[in-house]
């Protein structure tokens, strides 16, 4: 049985954050600009714990994928585990040589070149210059860089720096590899290169991985276990498939709070609007509902929901003027519309509702109404998926022949 090489046992990272006093008088603030004593004394501090009572373990020859929305303390876990900054509660246990690859332009010393830089990674995780010479080529023919290696780093691109970046940390033979989301500066190709290469890491080597991404397919697909961080603290760990159910289920109750009533214009608001499930999947049902009540009796002549893309571009629209009822809108009675999607074949993603109506000489557009996230198809695949920027918007069901 394999044992555990990561231990994290109820770890807490806090921060103090500084605040401006806001009021007091005129003579008040006025010291503050030229005292700074005076300033500082209007300052009062807040407690931020980025992680909180957060305990998991990972076993030898295992990729886990670490999970959650921006700010969840994804980043602030794995900085902790490379030893980048400590704990403020809590212990690690580490065993092993760890190489991480969090973000672009940390590890390298900018005004050694892409050779120099190969040899001191190696020197800085005990790696002999013989064991480093062996894995040399090897470095240089993954990262694609043969033209620049005697350039100096800093003249890299952040394409050509994470691509060495991840060939040394990946190839010099560590026994934990620590990757953040800063694999999404590199091109397609060279994406699906680097999952492969995590994958072969762990399963042909035997060596430990910790991903974070909000790539779930490619969670879903290279990942054997997950850890889902909420609000700094730890939210689920366990099977992939279970942990993305989890994060679907919570995504759901938080997402459907943020859409409030709105005017459509003078006599006619949209009270209610949602989306079930929440997140919506790729390539599985979505239904929808919405409200709209009038203040007098109005007829209306075009209501429809607008799917766009994250860029703005449209995407699709819901044409809501089959619905019988949409000729003429009672103001004793709010109309209630219910959608059925069969197959939202939408690649993963965000994406936000838009809405336009009209009525006689009235009409509005409003953008960005409400967010719709949407997950990866829950369609097993027995290769890794390019990243959904390279897809596209659409997922277009086809078979081959």
């Amino acid at each position: 049985m394999n044992q555990p090489v990561i231990r994290v046992e109820n770890l807490g990272k806090k921060y103090t954050l500084g605040h401006q006093v806001e009021g007091g008088t005129l003579r008040d603030r006025l010291a503050g600009i030229f005292n700074p004593k005076s300033q500082i004394a209007n300052r009062k501090s807040e407690e931020f714990w980025a992680l909180r009572d957060v305990s998991f373990e990972v076993n030898q020859g295992e990729v886990v994928g670490i999970i959650g929305r921006n700010g969840a303390g994804k980043s602030t876990l794995l900085k902790i585990l490379s030893r980048i900054t400590e704990p403020t509660t809590g212990k690690i246990t580490l065993e092993g040589r760890v190489a991480s690859l969090l973000e672009v332009g940390t590890g390298f010393h900018p005004e050694l070149s892409g050779r120099e830089n190969i040899f001191l990674n190696g020197a800085i995780l005990g790696m002999t210059r013989q064991e480093i010479r062996r894995k040399f080529d090897e470095i240089v023919a993954f990262a694609e860089i043969e033209r620049f290696l005697d350039t100096p780093v800093k003249r890299y691109s952040s394409g050509m720096y994470v691509r060495l970046a991840f060939a040394v940390a990946a190839h010099l033979d560590p026994e934990i590899l620590i990757v953040d989301e800063v694999l999404a500066v590199g091109d397609t190709e060279f994406q699906k290169k680097c999952l492969g290469k995590m994958h072969d890491v762990a399963r042909g080597h035997g060596r430990t991985v910790l991903f974070v991404s909000h790539n779930l397919a490619a969670i879903r697909s290279l990942c054997s276990r997950s850890a889902y961080l909420v609000g700094g603290q730890l939210e689920a760990y366990g099977d992939t498939g279970l942990t993305l159910d989890k994060y679907t289920q919570t995504g759901a109750h938080a997402e459907s709070r943020l859409f409030k009533s709105r005017d459509l214009f003078p006599g006619l608001r949209i009270q209610h609007l949602v989306f079930t499930p929440e997140p919506a999947t790729s390539e599985a049902p979505l239904d929808f509902s919405i409200t709209v009540t009038a203040d007098r009796d109005m007829p209306i002549s075009d209501l429809c929901l607008i799917i766009n893309a994250s860029e703005g571009a449209r995407v699709a629209i819901l044409d809501l003027r089959t619905s019988r009822e949409l000729r003429t809108l009672s103001a004793s009675q709010p109309l209630t519309i219910c959608g059925h999607i069969p197959s939202l074949n939408l690649i993963e993603g965000n994406y936000s509702i838009a809405i336009f109506a009209a009525s006689a000489d009235q009409r509005v557009d409003l953008p960005e109404l409400y967010p719709l996230q949407v997950l990866p198809s829950a369609h097993s695949r027995d290769y890794i998926p390019y990243s959904p920027r390279d897809r596209g918007i659409v997922e277009i069901p086809f078979s081959l022949t």
